[in-house]
């Protein structure tokens, strides 16, 4: 049974990222056009983008400053997202993007098998505990510690795909998953401003002279 059936009118996200290319411009397509053209699907293929892109070593600080304008679009529950005129007019060779969605096409369609329509939640009420969780993730990216951005990356990766496929069981785990990563993250900051306060000369008691 195709895992789409779950929930009437739900069309998987591979689906509907091969569909677009049947309407895309003979030549280029702007990021503002591509937006528009995924309606309701719009925040999370940026989510997902963004959450893959992050992963990309030195790309991470970019995203994580990026995705404060979808993370606080979807705290005010606005339809889609809207990006500055010089970002929204940037374009893309359509060939380029057929070329990208042919390669992701079949790993969505992989994990459209795992990430199904299930504990049908409305989706659109939890859009602002979503957007702020992405903007915690999205300042964790911005951590120079090497590495730092391995999680918070795919735990956006995680949740954005189980936002596009409407899937309440993944989109619990990646929240459970986005908490223990803020715990994780507050206790290392914790125990490094312990650590700081120890070594302080000026926290430690005096010394005589000759005693």
């Amino acid at each position: 049974m195709d895992a789409a059936s779950d929930i009437p009118g739900h069309r998987p996200t591979s689906e509907v990222l091969f569909a677009l290319l049947d309407g895309a411009p003979a030549e280029r397509v702007s990021v503002g056009w591509l937006i528009a053209s995924l309606k309701d699907r719009s925040f999370g293929i940026v989510m997902l983008l963004m959450g893959l892109v992050a992963l990309v070593p030195g790309a991470s600080t970019f995203i994580g400053l990026l995705l404060a304008i979808p993370a606080i679009q979807m705290i005010l529950a606005r339809r889609g997202p809207v990006f500055p005129a010089f970002i929204a007019r940037r374009t893309v060779s359509t060939a380029r993007l057929a070329w990208l969605i042919a390669r992701i096409g079949p790993v969505l369609r992989w994990l459209e098998r795992l990430i199904r329509p299930r504990w049908s939640t409305p989706f659109e009420a939890t859009k602002r505990i979503i957007g702020g969780v992405l903007l915690l993730l999205g300042l964790l990216l911005l951590s120079p510690l090497p590495f730092s951005h391995v999680v918070p990356a795919l735990v956006i990766v995680l949740m954005s795909f189980a936002y596009l496929e409407e899937d309440g069981v993944a989109l619990c785990i990646a929240l459970v998953a986005a908490l223990a990563t803020f715990a994780f993250v507050g206790a290392t900051v914790w125990a490094t401003v312990k650590g700081i306060d120890f070594l302080d000369p000026a926290a430690l008691p005096a010394v005589t002279p000759g005693a």
